[in-house]
């Protein structure tokens, strides 16, 4: 099975250096040099990791025969992409790879339906579920230990204790202003 693990940027520098979007929670394993990695677009690998380092919290690498800036810059916005046995594990006990979660249930503590999981968006502050309800619309739920409170694979589901109005309509607005409004 085959996992995006990062995303090139920018340039660093003029000895071929990247910058990369980590899009692994394993970059030590995934972005080692010595790592061959397939790209999208297919043409522009396979790729060689042959240095990574991180400057000012940044990951750098540059890649065998990736000598100059100009051969970097050219890289620009390629995934790099990760040969990945499916029934592989993260090492930390909560955390999931794509794979594992698409398809499962969504229901709440209260054992009901909400729909399932048919994507995961990685944004820079978290992810997010795409649950498709049964009616076809679709809902969004941040993957956070507070709402998502377990995954069970063998069951092949996820359970949610959403806040309200995550899911439904029963949205509790309060605010300054309506408790003065209130009042007078």
């Amino acid at each position: 099975m085959q996992l995006v693990v990062a995303r090139i940027g920018r340039a660093h520098g003029i000895k071929g250096e990247v910058t990369v979007e980590v899009r692994t929670d394993e970059p030590e394993l995934r972005l080692a040099p010595g790592a061959v990695l397939a790209t999208d677009p297919a043409a522009t690998g396979p790729l060689t990791i042959a240095t990574g380092r991180v400057h000012s919290g940044r990951l750098l690498l540059r890649f065998e025969g990736v000598t100059d800036r100009t051969g970097a810059e050219a890289l620009r916005n390629t995934l790099l992409i990760a040969e990945v046995d499916p029934a592989e594990l993260p090492e930390e006990e909560d955390e999931y790879y794509d794979h594992q979660l698409m398809d499962l249930d969504v229901v709440l503590t209260d054992g009901t339906g909400v729909g399932r999981i048919t994507e995961i968006s990685h944004l820079p502050t978290q992810d997010l579920f795409v649950v498709e309800r049964p009616d076809g619309s679709e809902v969004y739920v941040p993957f956070v230990s507070e709402i998502v409170t377990e995954i069970d694979l063998e069951q092949q589901r996820a359970v949610i204790d959403p806040p309200p109005g995550l899911i439904d309509d029963r949205a509790e607005i309060a605010s300054s202003r309506d408790a003065s409004a209130q009042e007078s």
